[in-house]
């Protein structure tokens, strides 16, 4: 066989081959980038702010300054437990869980997520308290916040934990932030509260 005829066909064949190997490897290096551009416009992070306003919360557990758990009924933290609606226009409402009014006014949290303000208002809209409280957690399913008897004794607290639920917003016919039922089940250390149950 002739030299050159082997030599052109082992190039040509070369050719043939490389160019089969970099159109596939192309193309699958190209579909991954559309799909992460696509997952990642999907998955867009929240603001303290709007992971707050997400999701109604109802307060599942409290505990004290050692960890221990604290019974909702306590006098210590009986105050805090209860349903709440954090709207995106920067207006809150709690409900206590048997969904009767307990207050309602303006929220914010800053965007370092540290801390939660609220201005309690009456029918009229006059502030009746405002109070802060630092975030010990914030995300999807739990919103933590800590709360002191005394202000001048930080070593006595109580952390409130509230978790997502679906319980809709009383008064509201089915209309409130939780009236379509979104969200999971959870797993792990919060509960998800499913439907208006207690």
């Amino acid at each position: 066989m002739n030299i050159s005829f082997s030599r052109k066909l082992i190039a040509a064949s070369t050719i043939a081959l490389a160019a089969v190997a970099i159109v596939p490897t192309t193309a699958a290096a190209a579909a991954p980038t559309a799909v992460s551009a696509s997952h990642a416009a999907g998955n867009k992070a929240l603001t303290p702010s709007e992971t707050l306003a997400s999701t109604p919360w109802k307060t599942t557990s409290a505990r004290d300054a050692q960890g221990d758990r604290v019974a909702l009924d306590d006098p210590a933290v009986s105050n805090f437990v209860g349903w709440a609606y954090f709207k995106a226009d920067g207006t809150f409402t709690m409900y206590n869980l048997d969904n009767s009014p307990k207050m309602h006014g303006d929220w914010s949290v800053p965007a370092d997520g540290s801390s939660r303000w609220i201005a309690a208002k009456d029918a009229n809209g006059n502030v009746l308290f405002q109070r802060v409280v630092p975030i010990v957690e914030l995300n999807k399913n739990v919103f933590t916040y800590r709360v002191f008897p005394n202000a001048a004794d930080q070593t006595v607290y109580y952390d409130i934990v509230h978790t997502k639920t679906n319980h809709v917003e009383p008064g509201t016919d089915g209309r409130g932030p939780g009236a379509n039922g979104h969200g999971t089940t959870g797993n792990g250390d919060y509960h998800f509260n499913n439907g208006n149950a207690r």
